[in-house]
């Protein structure tokens, strides 16, 4: 059995494992009793969990996890704040994100979450101002470090630059999406980010720079490289993949990638979700891939994923970047 890889995040005390369970999944947003499948997550080794205020009820099922195994200090808790509200209210003030904290504090039976993110951007909020509140809340024990959730590294480093010049703690963890797939449409609407595919070769550049930990989100194409969606099957992909995965991942250029995927997949004895996994992990990113499965044994493959070997070659033909391998 594969073991997991760790990585750090500079102002987390603890290694932090390179996969994070996501709970955007259909048990969590119904808040039902998860405890077997975060015991065997947990028992596999993911000490990271990746959570929000806007996914409905997965906070009070996390939640109920950790106070039912009492072992708040054994992980690492990412909660997200400040989603636009009904018909796209803006949140991104104080009042909002502060009392979305105490929502998520109560649910997730803590006072501290290690990771704070902010789910979305509001650009007509100076960025100052963002990084004075997210202080504010690190000053008073509540979070450890926070970021942003669909940010632009632009606006990050913008609030970065007000963090430094006024003696503030920084923004140090963004989640956009990443993955070899590429965003072709913001899947959900208001302000999804995403550093995948040609167009993002900047912002994939200044986080190989900055190694800033980048917690990927739809790593796997939101089920493109599940293994369910054939290449040779396209008619069926609307089957599998949900409205908000054919909008945003269905592509001619993401299917040839599914097709390069199953190629070297057979190829190297492994599965397709493996080696789009693989593939996130040979970007030279502090990259952490946010996974969500029903299935231990899936997450079991995710792991192995992280010690298959992929050569530059195989890196660039899986990306369009080379006509074969």
């Amino acid at each position: 059995m594969a073991e997991m890889m760790y990585g750090d995040i500079p102002g987390i005390n603890k290694k932090v494992s390179r996969i994070f369970f996501g709970t955007a999944g259909d048990t969590f947003l119904k808040g039902l009793d998860n405890n077997a499948l975060l015991d065997a997550v947990f028992d596999a080794g993911v000490n990271a969990f990746d959570t929000a205020r806007q996914y409905m009820d997965s906070e009070k099922s996390l939640g109920k996890w950790i106070s039912d195994r009492g072992n708040r200090d054994r992980i690492v808790l990412l909660s997200k704040c400040g989603h636009p509200g009904l018909g796209g209210r803006k949140r991104i003030n104080e009042r909002e994100i502060r009392k979305d904290f105490e929502k998520s504090s109560r649910y997730l039976c803590t006072d501290y979450i290690d990771i704070y993110l902010l789910h979305r951007d509001d650009p007509d909020v100076e960025a100052g101002v963002i990084v004075e509140i997210m202080n504010g809340l690190k000053a008073e024990g509540k979070i450890g470090v926070f970021g942003g959730s669909n940010w632009t590294h632009r606006r990050i480093e913008e609030a970065n630059e007000y963090a430094y010049k006024h003696g503030l703690v920084p923004f140090s963890v963004s989640s956009p999406n990443f993955g070899l797939a590429d965003q072709v449409a913001d899947p959900w609407g208001g302000g999804c980010v995403t550093i995948s595919g040609p167009s993002n070769e900047e912002a994939r550049s200044w986080y190989r720079r900055t190694q800033m930990p980048v917690i990927a989100y739809s790593s796997l194409g939101r089920g493109l490289f599940s293994g369910r969606v054939h290449a040779d099957a396209p008619e069926k992909a609307g089957e599998i993949m949900d409205t908000v995965a054919m909008k945003g991942y269905w592509c001619p250029d993401n299917l040839e990638r599914l097709r390069r995927c199953e190629k070297l997949a057979e190829r190297k004895h492994c599965t397709v979700p493996q080696i789009a996994m693989a593939w996130i992990f040979r970007q030279k990113i502090n990259a952490f891939a946010v996974v969500s499965t029903r299935k231990i044994s899936r997450m079991q493959e995710n792991i192995e994923a992280l010690h298959i070997d992929l050569t530059e070659d195989e890196v660039l033909y899986l990306d369009l970047r080379s006509k074969d391998v």
